[in-house]
């Protein structure tokens, strides 16, 4: 896709949605990155219904390694693969504590050295509680900026690193919310919604659904 057209398709989103941002549940740093960790591979509906519960409970580090592994799991019993989520949250708790004094670190070495914390959830972090210009890529992105031509390639790094070169800079920031809602709501995997598509009309892939 040229710079043009991405130019264009950053704008629509802009224009349609100014300040777009997550739809996970949080009131801190910490609830959020807990959060995400949580929503691998789980809808972030299911992840708000627990974390209400779970933050009246342990919405701090403290409170959450009180609860330790086994206090957590029943309150997440419901999300994919909760038994290693449980682990995480309760150990990467331990950890801010120990060495963070209990505040997320503004660092993507000190964020992915936390269990359960890969690149993805680093660049959530540094993007939606720093401010920083990251892109988050996650499977909505990634069949986005694929199918649509934005920008391809055949992992999430790659998709990442085209990614930062081809958003024009004042759209950055904002990006990665941009194209998961989009890919959540509109580019879906299975049954894209592409006359109701705001950049059908830019988009390069060439089996568009007609209704």
């Amino acid at each position: 896709m040229s710079p043009k057209k991405v130019r264009a398709v950053f704008a629509r989103f802009a224009q349609a949605n100014p300040n777009p941002t997550t739809e996970l549940e949080y009131r801190t740093p910490y609830q959020l990155l807990v959060a995400v960790i949580l929503s691998a591979q789980a809808t972030d509906k299911s992840v708000n219904l627990a974390t209400r519960e779970l933050f009246k409970t342990a919405g701090t580090p403290q409170k959450m390694a009180r609860l330790g592994e086994a206090g957590l799991a029943p309150y997440i019993s419901r999300i994919g693969l909760y038994k290693s989520k449980a682990k995480n949250v309760a150990a990467m708790s331990q950890i801010l504590l120990d060495q963070h004094g209990g505040e997320v670190p503004r660092d993507r070495a000190a964020l992915e050295a936390l269990p359960g914390v890969g690149r993805k959830t680093a660049n959530v972090m540094l993007n939606t509680v720093f401010g920083e210009p990251t892109i988050a890529v996650d499977t909505h992105v990634f069949r986005l900026a694929n199918r649509s031509g934005l920008a391809p390639g055949k992992d999430v790094r790659e998709v990442e690193e085209k990614l930062l070169k081809a958003v024009p800079a004042e759209y950055r920031h904002n990006a990665h919310h941009w194209l998961i809602l989009h890919g959540r709501y509109v580019c879906k995997a299975l049954r894209p919604d592409c006359p109701h598509c705001l950049i059908n009309d830019l988009c390069e892939w060439p089996e568009k659904t007609a209704g």
